[in-house]
């Protein structure tokens, strides 16, 4: 078990992290998320209540505890960090907000209000999580990669990125987007749909503008019925322009 906590520890001053770019691509560190999992199996169910406020976990699981020193901003109003969690200096969580066991967020990030990095997500430097998003955690099983978005990124309010998708670097993604292992997105600039990773997953290409979309159905009763599928579209990639219309976040800081 002083494996696990080690581990724990280790995590949350970002000395190790569950995944990470080397030569150009992600790679998980699965014995990782193994510790972390070992922590679930072995814990038992405690009383962690301080105060007014009730809490009950695994007694492997202890209540994350920042300081002035750790120089992030966690603005009152309900937010969680979950141990083994790694938050940088200067990022900034609004009320309320979620993050949870093995996630990593780097520099200059801004986490929304009601917005999740899930378990093991890994977010760069200066991305904007918007009101409501979801980075669905990726934990088991140990070797699957989870979430990523990537340096500079900016995600639309209400989006929903799942099962180790990869946002890259500067990507800007549209109100309302849902990307999963299985989304299909079509890039509008070159008239085809994106291919997956050697590994299944679904990439958002560095500097990609995607918004939420619909394609007909080609053939059946949905074809003659209308019907259309969801279709996140690559609409053009990222501009000066482009740049310009998500400088606002940085008035918040």
């Amino acid at each position: 078990m002083m494996d696990f906590f080690k581990t724990i520890r280790a995590l949350e001053k970002g000395e190790i992290r569950v995944a990470e770019k080397k030569d150009g691509v992600w790679k998980v560190n699965s014995w990782i998320k193994e510790a972390i999992l070992e922590g679930f199996r072995t814990g038992k169910l405690v009383d962690m209540s301080k105060e007014e406020y009730s809490f009950f976990d695994k007694d492997t699981l202890p209540l994350r505890r920042f300081d002035l020193s750790d120089r992030v901003r966690i603005v009152p109003g309900g937010s969680s960090v979950r141990c083994g969690s790694y938050l940088a200096p200067s990022v900034i969580m609004m009320p309320p907000a979620y993050v949870n066991i093995g996630a990593y967020v780097d520099e200059g990030t801004m986490i929304d209000s009601h917005a999740l990095v899930g378990s093991c997500a890994q977010v760069g430097k200066n991305v904007h999580i918007s009101a409501a998003t979801q980075l669905g955690g990726v934990l088991e099983p140990a070797g699957a990669l989870p979430v990523i978005v990537e340096d500079n990124a900016f995600i639309g309010g209400n989006c929903g990125i799942y099962e180790g998708s990869i946002i890259g670097e500067s990507a800007v993604i549209g109100s309302g987007v849902i990307i999963t292992r299985g989304t299909a997105i079509f890039d509008a600039t070159r008239g085809e749909f994106l291919p997956k990773s050697e590994s299944g997953q679904t990439v958002v290409p560095v500097g990609a503008v995607v918004v939420a979309g619909s394609r007909p159905v080609s053939k059946g009763p949905g074809k003659d019925a209308g019907i259309h599928l969801y279709t996140p579209v690559i609409v053009k990639y990222r501009d000066g322009k482009t740049a310009a219309s998500v400088e606002l976040e940085s008035l918040l800081r």
